[in-house]
C-alpha cells in the first residue's frame, strides 16, 4: 500500500488528504457556536448565545432534523428547553460531526486505496426506558442549563449515585464509564466560575454523546455475527484516563471459509484508580484478554464462533480463541493489510476524533523540529503524533525517529491528518528489530519493562491492602 500523503512539498500538487473539503469549516463552526452556548449555560442565554443556538439550527436546516432542532433552539433561547429539546440539540451537533467524519474517512480511504463495506450498520435493539437512563438524562440536562461556568461540586457530585447504580449492569457499563470519567473531569475543574479557559469541544463531545446514549436503543454495539478463522494482530492502542483504561487491538481477520479478509478490533476496558499508571495499567487489563499476550509473543490467534459486530468489533471471549503460529505484525502489514476490507462506522461513533485507520508506512525519512516529528515521504510529509505513544511500552519518540517502517493509525486532529505509531522497525546493532507500543501487554523480560512492572506491582499491592482494610472496618 502506498504511504498516505499529507502536506505537499514546495511546488508539489496538493494530495488528497490536504485538498479542501466543502462545508467542513462551516460544520465545525456551527459546532463551536453551540459549544460556546454550553459554556455559558442555557438557563438564561444572553443574545450572543442565542445567535450561537440559531447557527446550529441553520446548519441542519436542510436535514430531517431541521424542524425539531429549530424548535429546540427556540426553546433553549427562551430558557425553557426540556430534556427532549436538549437531546435534539445534541443530535444536531453529533450529525454535523458525523458528516465531517464521513468526508474525512472517504479521503483517508482514497489515499490508502482501502475498500469499505457498503452496508450501513443496523441500529441496536431497543431497550425499555429505565429509571437510571432517565436519571442520567436529567443530570446532563442540569449541566446544560448551568453551563460549564456554572458547575459546582454539588451539581457534579449528583452523578455519583447514578454511576454506582449503573456499573453492575453490563448493558449500562459503557454509559456509566463515560459519565464517571466526565464527572471526574468536571469535578477537577470546580467551581466553573473560577476557570479562565474551558475544553469546550471535549466537554461538548462528552455531554452530547452521553445524552444520546441515554436514549433507548443507543447502547449497542450488539453482536450480529460470528468469526471463525485466523486473527493477525497489527498493534495495540492504549487509552488511559484517570478513572479507566482500555486496550484496543487492531488486527486483520482471515475467515476460515476463504472469504475476503477484513479489519477488526478487539478491546478490553477496566475502571482504575488514578494512581495506577504506565505499566501498571497492563496488570489491570491483562487477565481479561489473552490476545494481549499473543501480540506480545508475535502470534496469530485462531477464533471459533467469536461474536462480531457489524462495525468490526470482536466481542471477545477467551474460550473461543486459542494461540496460533508465529505471525509477524510487519509481515501482516505488508501483505494482508492492503487487501483487508474495513467496516462502516456506527452512527454514534461518527466523529473526526474517532478516526483511527490502520496504515503501513515505509521508505520515509524523519525530520525533527524541537518536539515535532514528521515522516518525509516522496513529495509529502506526514506529522507524527508521538504524544499518543504510551509510556507502558518500549516504543519511544526517539525509536520512532530512528525507524524505517511504521504500523500506525491515521488520525485527524487539530485540523490535519497525523499518524499515531503502534509499532516501528528500526536498526539496533546492525540488525532490524521491531518495537511494539503494546509489547509489554502480556508481560516482558525486557529490563526496563521488568523494572516498570515491579514499581506498578508495588503500587497495586498497596492499593489492594488499603482496600482490604477499608472493607474489614
Amino acid at each position: 500500500m502506498p504511504p498516505p500523503a499529507l502536506a505537499p512539498a514546495a511546488g508539489e500538487p496538493t494530495g488528497p488528504l490536504t485538498a479542501p473539503l466543502d462545508g467542513l469549516d462551516d460544520a465545525l463552526a456551527a459546532v463551536d457556536a453551540f459549544d460556546r452556548a454550553l459554556v455559558a449555560g442555557l438557563l438564561r442565554p444572553q443574545p450572543a448565545r442565542v445567535a450561537d443556538l440559531t447557527a446550529l439550527a441553520h446548519a441542519v436546516a436542510g436535514s430531517p432534523l431541521a424542524a425539531r432542532v429549530a424548535e429546540a433552539a427556540e426553546k433553549a433561547a427562551a430558557g425553557a428547553a426540556s430534556e427532549d429539546h436538549f437531546t435534539a440539540l445534541a443530535a444536531a451537533r453529533s450529525a454535523l460531526l458525523g458528516a465531517a467524519h464521513d468526508a474525512l474517512l472517504a479521503r483517508a480511504d482514497e489515499t490508502a486505496g482501502r475498500t469499505r463495506d457498503e452496508k450501513a450498520p443496523t441500529a441496536p435493539a431497543a431497550r425499555p426506558a429505565v429509571n437510571l437512563l432517565l436519571a442520567a438524562r436529567t443530570w446532563l440536562a442540569d449541566l446544560a442549563r448551568a453551563g460549564w461556568q456554572g458547575i459546582d461540586h454539588e451539581l457534579v457530585g449528583a452523578a455519583a449515585p447514578i454511576v454506582s447504580a449503573m456499573l453492575p449492569d453490563p448493558a449500562l457499563r459503557r454509559l456509566a464509564t463515560l459519565l464517571d470519567g466526565f464527572a471526574a473531569e468536571l469535578a477537577a475543574s470546580c467551581p466553573g466560575s473560577a476557570l479562565e479557559r474551558f475544553p469546550a469541544r471535549r466537554w461538548g463531545d462528552l455531554w452530547a454523546r452521553a445524552l444520546l446514549l441515554t436514549r433507548s436503543g443507543a447502547l449497542g454495539p450488539a453482536a450480529t455475527g460470528t468469526a471463525t478463522g485466523r486473527l493477525l494482530p497489527l498493534g495495540i492502542d492504549l487509552h488511559e484516563h484517570a478513572t479507566a483504561a482500555q486496550a484496543q487491538v487492531h488486527a486483520v481477520f482471515e475467515p476460515a471459509d476463504g472469504s475476503a479478509s477484513r479489519l477488526v478490533r478487539a478491546s478490553v476496558s477496566m475502571p482504575k484508580p488514578d494512581t495506577v499508571v504506565a505499566a501498571g495499567v497492563w496488570q489491570l487489563l491483562r487477565p481479561h484478554l489473552f490476545l494481549l499476550a499473543a501480540l506480545g509473543e508475535g502470534r496469530a490467534v485462531h477464533l471459533t464462533d467469536m461474536p462480531l459486530s457489524e462495525e468490526g468489533d470482536l466481542i471477545w471471549d477467551d474460550e473461543r480463541a486459542r494461540p496460533g503460529d508465529p505471525a509477524d505484525a510487519f509481515a501482516t502489514a505488508r501483505v494482508a493489510l492492503p487487501t483487508a476490507t474495513a467496516a462502516l462506522t456506527a452512527p454514534l461513533d461518527r466523529h473526526p476524533a474517532r478516526l483511527a485507520e490502520p496504515v503501513f508506512l515505509e521508505g520515509y525519512d524523519t525530520r525533527r523540529d524541537g518536539d515535532a516529528l514528521t515522516f518525509g515521504l516522496p513529495g509529502y510529509s506526514l506529522a507524527v503524533d508521538t504524544d499518543r505513544v504510551p509510556a507502558a511500552g518500549p516504543l519511544t519518540p526517539d525509536a520512532v525517529a530512528a525507524s524505517s517502517a511504521c504500523i500506525g493509525l491515521l488520525r485527524w486532529d487539530d485540523g490535519a491528518f497525523r499518524v499515531q505509531p503502534l509499532a516501528v522497525e528500526t536498526t539496533v546493532r546492525k540488525k532490524t528489530v521491531a518495537l511494539q507500543a503494546g509489547a509489554w501487554a502480556g508481560g516482558t523480560t525486557d529490563k526496563a519493562g521488568v523494572k516498570a512492572e515491579k514499581a506498578a506491582t508495588d503500587a497495586v499491592t498497596v492499593l489492594r491492602e488499603r482496600a482490604g482494610r477499608l472493607l474489614r472496618t
